[in-house]
């Protein structure tokens, strides 16, 4: 695999950026594409990997080195994240989540205390964290949460489920931060964030899910049944829980946009190996007009993604507003990630089928991609509203 014509490092990056693109393309093909469809088979997180991401930085890129972090930024990490999901989406979405939905939020709102705490084993890839945000009845519409929080005696009774969380059951978790309700406001609910320790009693991670794709992240359903944690657990500002997560959200549209294109490009790579080395009727598939067509298309469908999400992790990382640009690149790029799945799949005929094959793969993950992290009916709201749609 490889192409220079599609290689992330062609884009308008400085040194360091190129540098950092090209070392994780060569880890993502000497240590992640090996061991992906075996992972894949066997539902199984690779912690040995983890543990090298780890000690490459990955997972302190955007944080200060004070902390252990790399001193990078927004834009460093979804550049890892992309060149991971080109060939891996269950290990680029790790990292994606331990750092946006692990870390983030407790580099964030966190006090020096929690975060001296928590942050150096998690930016070293020595723990992992989860977000408990959505529940059975509230995915979309967080609004709706109904795990319910309240003070007895200093400490925090949490009751309620939440479901879908990455990262939540590995050897290495280390906590999950949940959403609960606290109380009411203005006639409204207050919803806290919670940092839950793994192991504590009444707090249950249920086993695995059976799922379509992302095979080898750890995705677990939560349950909290009287689960009591220090008053000293809230994360932020009591109160401010929902509004905490939207912002760590919007962020977090931008990296699943990097690594939906890292999928899309993945798909492009596969499709000009397989077309070139397949000979159909005496001749190779890449001399067909329609499958090169098709590749091209698929092809613009990348460079499309890497420029919106370029364009809003600049920003971000420029401290403007950026909440318009991350939706539509996590629209663009999701759209371009099962697009380009397809078409693959395609090209590859019955191989195509056949989970061996990284095209295959990238059919079952990409599905995801336009779900996860803000439906692509939420990125078309967002975007529909900045434009005065309401109503």
């Amino acid at each position: 695999m490889g192409n220079a014509a599609t290689s992330s490092i062609t884009y308008d990056l400085t040194d360091d950026e190129r540098e950092l693109a090209g070392m994780v393309r060569d880890f993502a093909e000497t240590v992640v594409a090996p061991q992906a469809y075996e992972a894949d088979r066997t539902h199984t997180l690779p912690l040995d990997v983890v543990a090298q991401m780890g000690e490459m930085g990955l997972f302190g890129l955007p944080f200060p080195e004070e902390l252990g972090g790399q001193g990078g930024d927004y834009f460093a990490l979804c550049l890892a994240i992309e060149g991971l999901g080109r060939v891996d989406q269950s290990i680029a979405i790790t990292l994606e989540a331990g750092v946006s939905l692990g870390a983030m939020p407790v580099f964030r709102f966190g006090t020096d205390a929690q975060r001296q705490e928590l942050l150096p084993d998690l930016l070293a890839g020595r723990a992992l964290a989860g977000f408990g945000l959505t529940e059975p009845e509230a995915g979309s519409d967080a609004g709706a949460t109904r795990t319910t929080a309240h003070l007895d005696g200093g400490a925090w009774v949490i009751n309620g489920a939440k479901q879908f969380i990455t990262n939540s059951g590995t050897a290495i978790t280390r906590f999950v931060t949940v959403t609960a309700v606290t109380g009411q406001r203005n006639g409204h609910k207050e919803i806290s964030t919670i940092i839950v320790p793994n192991g504590t009693p009444g707090f249950t991670v249920e086993p695995a899910y059976d799922k379509v794709g992302w095979h080898a992240s750890d995705t677990h359903p939560l349950t909290f049944a009287d689960a009591r944690v220090p008053e000293g657990n809230l994360l932020g500002e009591r109160g401010r829980g929902f509004a905490n997560f939207l912002h760590i959200l919007d962020e977090g549209r931008i990296a699943i946009a990097a690594l939906s294109t890292g999928a899309a490009e993945g798909c492009v790579e596969a499709a000009i190996d397989y077309a070139r080395q397949r000979t159909v009727f005496g001749t190779p598939l890449a001399t067909r007009q329609h499958v090169q067509f098709t590749i091209a298309r698929m092809q613009a469908r990348v460079h499309n993604a890497r420029l919106a999400w370029h364009h809003a992790a600049r920003l971000r990382d420029a401290g403007a507003p950026f909440k318009v640009e991350a939706a539509i690149a996590k629209m663009t790029a999701s759209d371009a990630a099962m697009d380009n799945a397809r078409d693959a799949t395609q090209i590859f005929g019955g191989n195509g089928f056949m989970n061996e094959y990284p095209v295959a793969r990238h059919y079952r993950d990409s599905k995801i991609l336009e779900i996860g992290e803000g439906t692509t009916e939420v990125q078309l709201l967002v975007i529909s509203r900045a434009l005065g749609l309401e109503g």
